[in-house]
């Protein structure tokens, strides 16, 4: 079961999604807050594996609780009615998983649930852009101006972040590309050692930022 933890300010919506996640046969709702501040003692107390998080409430925004949460194992969906753009980058910066409006389906909240917890990074159509915008243009290793990032990837290599930030396993990628799954770990590999990040999600968000999804 994914244990999830809902933080909104507003007692309906609450409810509303409470209700809407308690009917799915792989979830639970361990608890709700209604500010950011409650939500850190929450997820320290209840270790949830999925938080669904607003952005604008009392005492502590969703931002100041992102900040808080830093190392906690807890993954981070934000969940807000929030349209400026400006919100996103930094969110995504402070270390959320995804970034979703409330008007999503419900169908659709559902999987972005189980996504994030599957380790995938998970954008609205909207958040993806403003994340894009906030990074200025990609040149052809990501880097504004064309300048390289950490190391520069091979043609390889970037299909199979791309595909990676899509939320792929070794295994999809490998029949995408027609290659053997032993080979797509060798892509997967350099492709971490180059980034110098740790794991596939550090990575998808890596492609994200920087227009390589």
């Amino acid at each position: 079961m994914i244990r999830v933890l809902i933080v909104d300010d507003h007692p309906v919506v609450r409810q509303g999604l409470r209700t809407f996640l308690d009917l799915q046969d792989d979830m639970t709702v361990v608890g709700e807050a209604g500010d950011g501040a409650r939500a850190v003692e929450l997820a320290a107390e209840l270790t949830p594996d999925v938080m669904l998080l607003d952005l604008r409430m009392p005492v502590l925004d969703g931002l100041g609780a992102l900040e808080r949460l830093a190392g906690s194992p807890v993954r981070v969906l934000v969940l807000t009615s929030v349209s400026d753009r400006s919100d996103v980058a930094p969110a995504m910066r402070a270390g959320a998983a995804g970034f979703l409006y409330k008007d999503v389906d419900p169908s659709a909240l559902a999987q972005a649930v189980r996504a994030v917890h599957g380790g995938q990074v998970l954008l609205a159509a909207e958040a993806a852009q403003a994340v894009l915008s906030a990074t200025g243009s990609a040149g052809p290793y990501g880097s504004p101006g064309g300048v390289p990032g950490p190391a520069p990837l091979t043609e390889r290599e970037r299909e199979v972040l791309a595909l990676i930030a899509a939320g792929r396993s070794n295994r999809e990628i490998a029949r995408s590309l027609a290659v053997a799954e032993k080979t797509v770990k060798t892509h997967v590999s350099n492709v971490l050692m180059k980034l110098g990040v740790q794991d596939r999600t550090q990575a998808a968000l890596y492609a994200v930022r920087h227009g390589l999804a």
